[in-house]
């Protein structure tokens, strides 16, 4: 494992470990801390989860296992049941489960619970929702002088990305912002994509990458639906299928692809896109396409292709980095990486979880007094990615299309 991210070691600095995975902007430099305060002097770092589905549950696990200091003392989400089966799950897990304090007054529920959360006394704050509510909640978060665990994508839209874009550059400076693009703590991804900044295979020209896989949370069928229930409850139950709250599989799913297409890029933008898409298989009421295809180009001529699609029974799925360069090829899957040409060479086994390593670094950062912000990169690839089905205007409301 890289020195800099082994945990409850001091990190070398922000800098240093973004020249490793290629990643560029100063605003992403460790920036100096002068004025820092952990739980007001004491020995632990209080956490609050909002949003406490799978993906939340899975990030409070990472964070706690993140250093003995770590305790998780608050949960928000919409629904009770929720906030409460992910607090008692947490406190039930072997390892981790004696840093879980959450009282019944730390369990806060409802549209507006984030805001209880902003006002509680925990020092971070992860935030992982559907990502239509993420804007809000970042913004949130800043304002309350929070370090922030931000799940990808950074939203929905393109004005409301902005909007936190904006907000973000109020950030107390003694402040964290980490974002859910995990592919970038990897060790095979951070491996090849720092090999290939440093001119392994020579000019990247073209990447081509792939999420070919089936439906994450199909859309039940309108008489499932409780009677009582409003069509905001009945969309939030069932947030994947709706652009306002996912963004659709490109957006939600499909952006670590994007982020890794931008990370080979050196996280220059393209200029412009074309994307096509459609559904094929019906998914109720549910208004996300099944199928997307987007064509990036780049000022000097560079060419990327991202194919995504949620299809069920299918016989092929694949997810996927392919990297052509003026001197070679390049391969990176999930767990591997390997180079031909000028460079020949591949990845060893990842020793950790791109999952704990993130936290791992955010958690070690904040005991160091080394505050960061990815939140630049994650706006910009989360920018990108809605290049592709921008703009959803009311007609994109209907299944099926995209122009």
């Amino acid at each position: 494992m890289s020195e800099d991210l082994k945990p409850n070691v001091e990190p070398s600095s922000r800098r240093d470990f973004l020249k490793s995975t290629a990643a560029v902007g100063a605003s992403a430099s460790l920036l100096a801390s002068t004025n820092y305060a952990w739980a007001q002097g004491s020995d632990s770092v209080k956490i609050g989860l909002i949003g406490c589905g799978g993906r939340g549950t899975g990030a409070a696990a990472d964070a706690l296992q993140a250093g003995p200091e770590v305790r998780l003392t608050a949960v928000a989400d919409v629904y009770k049941s929720q906030a409460e089966k992910a607090a008692n799950g947490l406190k039930g897990a072997a390892d981790i489960g004696s840093k879980v304090d959450v009282q019944a007054s730390k369990t806060f529920v409802g549209l507006e619970a984030y805001q209880d959360m902003m006002a509680s006394d925990v020092d971070v704050v992860l935030l992982t929702t559907p990502p239509g509510f993420r804007p809000q909640h970042i913004k949130a978060a800043v304002a309350a002088g929070k370090h922030i665990f931000a799940e990808k994508p950074m939203g929905t839209d393109v004005v409301n990305v902005l909007a936190a874009m904006e907000a973000i550059k109020n950030m107390r400076k003694d402040r964290c912002f980490s974002s859910g693009f995990c592919y970038r703590y990897a060790e095979p991804h951070r491996a090849f994509y720092g090999k290939l900044a440093q001119g392994a295979l020579g000019p990247v020209r073209f990447v081509h990458a792939t999420y070919l896989t089936g439906p994450v949370k199909p859309m039940p069928p309108a008489t499932s639906r409780p009677a009582g229930m409003s069509d905001v409850e009945w969309q939030i139950k069932n947030w994947y299928n709706f652009v306002w709250l996912c963004g659709d599989g490109l957006i939600e799913q499909a952006c670590h692809s994007i982020d890794k297409i931008m990370w080979a890029m050196k996280d220059v933008p393209p200029v412009r896109c074309v994307g096509t898409g459609g559904r094929v298989q019906p998914n109720n009421e549910g208004n996300i396409l099944d199928h997307i295809d987007v064509f990036y180009e780049w000022a000097d001529g560079a060419r990327a292709t991202m194919a995504q699609r949620q299809i069920a029974n299918l016989p092929h799925n694949d997810n996927t980095d392919y990297i052509v360069a003026a001197e070679g090829t390049g391969k990176v899957t999930f767990a591997n990486a390997e180079m031909s040409g000028k460079t020949n060479w591949r990845s060893d086994p990842p020793k950790k979880s791109m999952y704990a390593l993130e936290h791992d670094f955010l958690f070690s950062s904040i005991k160091n007094k080394k505050p960061f912000s990815d939140a630049e990169r994650m706006g910009r690839s989360t920018l990108v990615g809605l290049m592709g089905p921008w703009p959803p205007t009311p007609a994109r409301l209907s299944p099926g299309r995209r122009c």
